[in-house]
């Protein structure tokens, strides 16, 4: 199938449409919606055009979207966001729609860590790996139109969708009931932007879920992580893109996946591939990878202080006990389950079957749950 939207222009937004057979749930509260649906030959999100005059304030055919309900997982990378998406998913009849700027494109799955099929236990995934990469970069504007379409195949199929991803700016440009393209809602202090003392609403209901683990320990697992996503073949992967690649940077958007650019030097420079080259390349990998980190915990709070209501999932024993080289052993997964996944059922439970749920609400608090270390103090208005 392909949709076609109207971009505000004298173009049009298509986006195709991977059609699933109607599945059969046990969910009491969905919200049914119609997409209007052209029969299509490509089965992959290969085009897409975002004009400059799409603002994304309409639903484009999706039905009333303040009746919509979104189960919304946010968090830094490599907290647990995706494993997250995959438990709320089986338990609550859901589907996933990625919500990271890099995962989108098609290719380098381990050096853009995608969750492997085998870690996705037959739970559909949207918009993960679905875009051609040498089709240009995808702009939040233009994941705005993807996703609002994938949630609202979702809910028209009486399934839940589950966001997920690191990427802020998108799940801000899709979830915002006022988004601006033109305006940076992360930038420095004095940009362009609504004070922090107005509320911003959403225009889903929404159930938003904020994985954190403590910097120190999060940092040691990042580097962790990195020596195991090497382990598994990642190099040997960015060789073959190197080599498919040439000189040329054919991929703008996967070209900026944290390895990429790291590892062109040593696999494109004058240089060579020398050792040094190499534990350079990896050591620059390791730095950015929790510089991101940061910078991600950064964006959510600035979330926070614009009113969104974030329920905090803190995994900081979780990844404790993985760095302590216990596996996937008793002493991972209980702290899981009950610091991380038995309170977000808990709070998506409460939120399919509340009916009065407002998400315009003036005012919100920051919740947390019942955890032994928590971040920082947020500030909320």
């Amino acid at each position: 199938m392909r949709i076609l939207l109207n971009g505000g222009g004298s173009r049009a937004i298509i986006l195709p449409h991977l059609q699933r057979p109607p599945v059969i749930v046990k969910q009491q509260r969905a919200v049914t919606t119609t997409v209007e649906l052209r029969p299509q030959r490509s089965h992959h999100l290969h085009d897409w055009y975002c004009g400059n005059g799409y603002s994304g304030n309409g639903s484009h055919g999706q039905g009333k979207e303040e009746e919509q309900r979104v189960v919304v997982i946010l968090g830094a990378t490599g907290t647990g966001k995706s494993k997250l998406s995959v438990d709320l998913s089986v338990m609550f009849s859901g589907e996933v729609v990625n919500s990271d700027k890099i995962q989108v494109y098609r290719g380098l799955d381990i050096t853009t860590n995608k969750i492997p099929v085998v870690e996705r236990r037959g739970v559909p995934h949207h918009l993960l790996g679905e875009l051609d990469p040498a089709a240009g970069e995808l702009p939040p504007v233009g994941f705005r139109a993807l996703a609002e379409r994938a949630i609202g195949d979702i809910s028209a199929r009486r399934r839940v969708p589950v966001l997920a991803g690191g990427s802020n700016s998108f799940i801000h440009a899709l979830l915002s009931d006022r988004y601006d393209p033109r305006l940076d809602p992360f930038g420095p202090a004095g940009a362009r932007w609504p004070r922090v003392t107005e509320v911003e609403g959403l225009r889903y209901r929404c159930c938003l879920l904020w994985v954190h683990v403590e910097a120190a320990v999060l940092a040691e697992h990042l580097d962790r992580r990195v020596d195991e996503m090497v382990g598994e073949g990642m190099v040997e992967e960015m060789e073959r893109y190197f080599a498919a690649e040439g000189k040329a940077e054919r991929h703008p958007g996967l070209g900026k996946a944290i390895g990429v650019p790291e590892f062109r030097g040593y696999f494109t420079g004058r240089g060579g591939r020398t050792a040094a080259a190499y534990e350079a390349a990896v050591a620059a990998i390791k730095s950015n990878t929790r510089r991101l980190a940061e910078e991600q915990v950064r964006k959510i709070e600035r979330l926070a202080a614009l009113g969104w209501p974030l329920r905090l999932m803190n995994a900081t024993n979780t990844v404790a006990a993985r760095l302590a080289g216990e596996g996937a052993t008793a002493a991972v997964t209980a702290p899981w389950r009950r610091d991380v996944a038995g309170p977000s059922a808990a709070a998506v439970e409460r939120f399919l079957e509340n009916d009065d749920w407002d998400h315009r609400r003036s005012r919100h608090r920051l919740t947390r749950t019942r955890t032994r270390a928590v971040p920082p103090p947020i500030k909320v208005c």
